[in-house]
């Protein structure tokens, strides 16, 4: 019987905070399967997936970048994502396509708090993990403690299938638990030496087998049964029971390394292959058409569905990045944009690795891969077959919190930095451009400072613009703290020929929703009894309230939770109209407001400081004087880490105060965790 192919291929992402090693491990996978010849290194700027220069001048991931590479005749199709924070929208783009993860963790700091909200990316998007630990040859490197804090931080069963072999400095290799063997790395070695457990580890391992068999033999059937009848497991019904309760999602395997040392790739690859499912073991791809639920399954043979998940302006044409779900896409077919109706030629075909691309005459189920010819594809996108539509999910997309107003130093260039930011929009939809209706400038949005950095150092590097560049400013919101009922408006108008007419009544209350961190983000509903308000005048006064949720009456801030309700209303019989009532909501609402007690919101980040503890002091100090409220502290290496909820306005600037405070010893790390009230002072300073 002959074997589907789609068994031999595994999708996945690295995932991890920033500086935890994920590209470093990318080039050991890659090195170490002979899909590259050198070993490229972060500090030097010759990885091979951070290959922008921006990427190379920071030491960071910014973009995400796929490669390909085989192992034990499996194809690995692998993203290597950002850690930093603001780019935590290109993981969300990612991990929507991929069918399993390797979550990198440092063995000296073990979670932290990006690796905590890509883990919890990666939860919401029901992504199977591995875990790998590590750094394991850094002083301070402890297994447990980085296994505990998983545990502890983001509450999966960790399985531990690994001992390591020395510790700090000394570390040379790990003892395999479910084979009971050996793999020993000597200095220089790019592979591993197998040979039986050092007799000083032998009772430790066997102790550990015994834990992890205990633990999966709980949370598996099978397991169970062999456990009971033997009162031990075999390894193949042991990996068999891992790799069940890996995609499941009821277990997370860990393994250790050190992949700067090339210590712990071979075995981490034999996990990837062993335990994340192939495209065959994810469920068959939801997608709607005509408002009708359907699936398409990974098979070649079925109808194309293709989501784009990322785009790239290159010199030699525009990349559009595609997993393919199900059926085949060859060169030169046509497909269908189901968002924008349209139909798009595919040009050429590419197997992506990083800046190179190898041609390919036809892209199947279960594949990522890049496409050149598409003009109007999205990140979003879904692409599929003319005679057979349908529309996939798009992924999330982050709402900006940060902007900064951006010109061209000449104005012959104004058009040229237009089309510039358009291309950027059109590559990372968590970036937004806007025009300030009141100065004229051009605003660019994005999720943090660094990504705002990032952004307009690429308009200058890659389209030779001088461009100003302003403060930064912060993303307020305004919500409602005392509401109004039974406030009454009534919108008449009358110049010649039909009139308009609307008669509303609105109560206005806070709500405290789940929709996002300001305190949820608005709710309509009606209680007009006895056809006094037609429902179709009722659709017109919720869509006028919409209207006017863009500006509030603090400063000009969207506004978000609240809940309107039409308690009453009045008709006229020739005037009222579905127009006159969307006006009548619109200016009905915006006057509540200003007649309600209004609260302005800022954005408020958590933020991770690691400072020496003789440091500690100045650094409390200071989170104090920037409204910073301290919810944690702990101590971690030698170092002490203080964790603080802090204002994002507050936060411009922080990373040279710090590194003058600490002597450039202290470092920190931040991500959002929604709104708050902000002081009465913040409403009468900040504009749009």
């Amino acid at each position: 019987m002959r074997t589907n192919p789609l068994t031999t291929v595994r999708n996945l992402g690295i995932l991890a905070h920033v500086d935890a090693g994920k590209t470093t491990v990318t080039e050991r996978i890659l090195y170490t399967t002979g899909t590259t010849h050198k070993r490229g290194e972060v500090h030097d700027g010759t990885t091979v997936t951070d290959f922008d220069p921006q990427e190379r001048d920071r030491g960071i991931t910014i973009f995400a970048a796929a490669v390909s590479c085989t192992w034990a005749g499996h194809r690995i199709n692998l993203i290597d994502t950002p850690g930093h924070v603001d780019f935590a929208d290109e993981v969300e783009r990612s991990l929507r396509v991929l069918d399993g993860a390797v979550a990198v963790f440092d063995a000296v700091a073990g979670v932290e708090p990006q690796s905590e909200s890509v883990w919890r990316q990666a939860d919401r998007h029901g992504v199977p993990r591995i875990a790998f630990v590590n750094k394991m040859d850094r002083a301070g490197a402890d297994l447990d403690a980085a296994v505990a804090s998983i545990r502890e931080r983001l509450h999966p069963l960790p399985l531990v299938v690994q001992l390591p072999i020395g510790t700090e400095d000394g570390f040379t290799g790990v003892v395999d638990l479910p084979r009971m063997r050996a793999l020993v790395w000597a200095d220089g070695a790019d592979t591993a030496e197998e040979g039986p457990v050092p007799e000083a580890l032998h009772e430790e391992a066997v102790r550990r087998r015994r834990l992890l068999e205990e633990a999966v033999a709980e949370r598996h059937p099978a397991a169970l049964e062999e456990f009971c009848d033997r009162e031990t497991l075999t390894a193949a019904t042991l990996t068999a029971a891992l790799r069940d309760l890996t995609r499941t999602g009821d277990g997370v395997v860990v393994l250790c390394g050190s992949a700067y040392r090339n210590r712990g790739v071979e075995p981490l690859l034999d996990a990837v292959v062993s335990y994340l499912p192939s495209p065959l073991d994810v469920p068959p791809v939801r997608g709607t058409h005509d408002g009708a639920e359907r699936e398409r399954p990974a098979d070649p043979a079925a109808p194309m569905a293709a989501l784009a998940f990322k785009v790239h302006a290159t010199p030699t044409g525009r990349l559009t990045y595609l997993r393919v779900y199900s059926g085949t896409i060859e060169k030169g077919d046509t497909v269908w944009d189901a968002g924008t109706r349209r139909g798009e030629r595919v040009g050429r075909i590419l197997r992506v690795r990083a800046d190179r691309h190898d041609p390919l005459e036809r892209a199947v189920a279960g594949d990522i891969v890049a496409v050149v010819g598409l003009k109007s594809a999205r990140a979003g996108s879904t692409l599929c077959a003319p005679g057979a539509p349908l529309l996939l999910e798009p992924p999330g997309v982050a709402e900006p919190v940060v902007h900064v107003a951006v010109e061209a130093r000449r104005s012959t260039d104004t058009d040229r930095l237009a089309a510039a930011l358009a291309r950027l929009t059109e590559e990372d939809p968590s970036l937004a451009v806007r025009t300030d209706p009141e100065t004229g400038q051009t605003v660019l949005s994005g999720m943090g400072e660094l990504h705002l950095e990032v952004a307009t150092e690429r308009v200058r590097r890659e389209h030779g613009l001088e461009v100003t560049v302003g403060r930064p400013g912060v993303a307020y919101r305004e919500t409602v703290g005392e509401g109004v009922t039974g406030f009454v408006h009534r919108h008449v108008k009358q110049d010649g020929g039909a009139g308009q007419f609307a008669h509303v009544v609105l109560d206005v209350e806070p709500w405290e929703g789940d929709a996002d961190g300001a305190g949820g983000g608005f709710v309509f509903r009606s209680t007009v009894v006895g056809g006094r308000v037609p429902q179709e005048y009722v659709r017109a006064v919720e869509a006028g309230c919409r209207d006017a949720l863009a500006e509030g009456p603090l400063g000009g801030h969207p506004v978000t939770g609240l809940r309107v309700t039409l308690t009453d209303g009045q008709t006229h019989v020739k005037d009222s109209s579905e127009t006159a009532f969307r006006t009548a909501g619109r200016f009905g609402l915006r006057d509540a407001l200003r007649a309600a007690g209004m609260v302005l919101l800022e954005p408020v980040v958590e933020v991770t400081v690691t400072v020496p503890e003789d440091g500690l002091g100045g650094v409390l100090g200071d989170l104090a004087a920037r409204r910073g409220r301290v919810t944690g502290s702990d101590r971690r290496g030698g170092a002490a880490v203080v964790t603080a909820t802090v204002p994002l306005a507050e936060l411009f600037g922080y990373a040279t105060r710090l590194r003058s405070r600490t002597q450039g010893r202290g470092t920190f790390t931040a991500r959002p965790t929604g709104y708050a009230p902000a002081p009465p002072a913040t409403a009468v300073t900040t504009t749009r």
